[in-house]
């Protein structure tokens, strides 16, 4: 765009949109707030007055530069609104500093107030969504960036943020965690939500990988239900539930879902009940919120894996009856494995990175299991009739390989991965959430 006649080309933009039926908010960040504008001010505030007069919707002006704008250029023409905004790279800051900028903002000239900042925890992007409530009849747009402020833009309706952002596409992203324009409407529907809109989620560190956004929104949207499941990026369960009551349902993922020997209360110690199979083995993956407000746990990698490894019974017997089963990883999906084999009679051997939490599971589920080393179980000095991994190797296997090695895997019937494969296992489990969540039959062919 040349500067000095800016109008060409903010004109051809304009028409742009217009036959697009779309309003235009015209945008010109400099450097100093992160923008790709390096140069004077004067030309680029002046820009921005030329776009007004040209008829756009809105024109974004830093708040740094109100004063400045605002003295050289007047009020611009009633056609058009002036977005004020300001960005912190930084940090999310706390609840007062948060409402003074935007108080400042309406009182310096904005017309629509914007805040957007980085959250160094989750929790931290429940006071963006929470900051356009507290300015009824005033529009506000409040963003946390990055993966852990994601919510934050996708949930902005709910909250009655003024607006949310999305790219045209992942590469052409204008903020940290930017989702694109196609996942906020076809994954997350936003336009259809509101403040009665259901939400549900899963939590997890990572949860980048998941493809349960996908599975449950899509058969949310089937069963015509006004909800949606966002990705959450928690590095602690309590202090996340604390500040985003407002989830109906969780899914629960590595690593929230057992609590062996860190001070972190994974999701059955935040649960104020559970069922018998998530209290019998020591883990939840599905958090549902009950009707006085409190928490409920389940389990549903358990019914999910034992249905996957037989649950229903061959004659009088179930499949496993009389085999060793090895369960590699004692984390939450390997206690599920675990006490699923014992409980259609294997017996079991448990191996894990760390010794001692193989030693707990062993002793939890008492008669017929044993510890083992992982070392030999990997060389095949300890092996049985069934194999199931647990652990996140077997997400990757091309780079970190598999945790028994070709010649050891030879002594096995049977090798069960439960990582993220296969599709049977996680589909069980996700249309048992899918049930719990919503009290509806899950979709499991769409969801398929």
């Amino acid at each position: 765009m040349d500067l000095h006649e800016p109008a060409p080309c903010l004109k051809r933009l304009l028409e742009g949109c217009q036959a697009a039926g779309l309003p235009a908010i015209v945008t010109f960040r400099p450097y100093w707030e992160a923008g790709q504008y390096p140069g004077p001010e004067a030309p680029r505030l002046a820009a921005l007055r030329t776009a007004a007069d040209l008829g756009a919707e809105y024109i974004n002006v830093e708040y740094l530069a109100a004063e400045s704008f605002f003295a050289s250029h007047g009020k611009v023409p009633p056609s058009t609104q002036v977005i004020l905004s300001h960005h912190n790279y930084e940090e999310t800051p706390g609840d007062e500093v948060l409402e003074a900028l935007v108080e400042g903002m309406f009182q310096s000239g904005a017309d629509v107030a914007k805040l957007a900042t980085m959250p160094q925890r989750i929790e931290h992007s429940a006071r963006m969504l929470a900051l356009p409530g507290k300015f009824a009849g005033r529009p506000v747009i409040a963003l946390a960036m990055g993966e852990k402020g994601l919510a934050s833009r996708i949930l902005a309706p709910k909250f009655g943020g003024f607006l949310t952002f999305g790219a045209l596409s992942a590469s052409r992203s204008s903020a940290p965690g930017q989702p694109t324009v196609t996942e906020l409407r076809r994954v997350y529907r936003l336009q259809n939500q509101s403040a009665a809109t259901q939400v549900f989620g899963i939590v997890g560190n990572p949860v980048g990988h998941s493809q349960s956004p996908a599975l449950h929104n899509a058969a949310l949207a089937a069963a015509g239900m006004d909800a949606v499941y966002v990705p959450l990026l928690v590095d602690e369960l309590r202090p996340f539930l604390e500040a985003f009551p407002a989830f109906a349902g969780l899914s629960v993922t590595l690593p929230h879902k057992v609590l062996l020997f860190c001070e972190e209360l994974a999701a059955l110690e935040c649960a104020g009940e559970s069922n018998g199979g998530a209290a019998r083995i020591g883990a939840a993956n599905t958090l549902v919120r009950q009707s006085g407000g409190g928490l409920k746990a389940y389990n549903t990698d358990a019914s999910a894996v034992e249905a996957g490894l037989g649950g229903s019974k061959q004659g009088a017997e179930y499949p496993l009856k009389g085999l060793r089963v090895v369960v590699v990883g004692a984390g939450g999906a390997g206690r599920a494995l675990a006490f699923g084999a014992l409980g259609r009679g294997a017996s079991v051997s448990v191996c894990n990175r760390t010794r001692e939490k193989a030693d707990a599971l062993a002793e939890a589920l008492g008669s017929g299991a044993e510890a083992a080393e992982l070392a030999d179980v990997a060389a095949g000095k300890v092996a049985g009739d069934v194999l199931m991994n647990s652990t996140s190797i077997g997400m990757h296997p091309a780079e970190w390989g598999t945790p028994v090695s070709a010649h050891a895997l030879s002594a096995y019937k049977l090798v069960f991965d439960a990582v993220y494969t296969p599709l049977q296992t996680r589909l069980l489990r996700a249309a048992e959430q899918f049930e719990l969540f919503t009290g509806k039959p899950a979709p499991v062919e769409l969801m398929r």
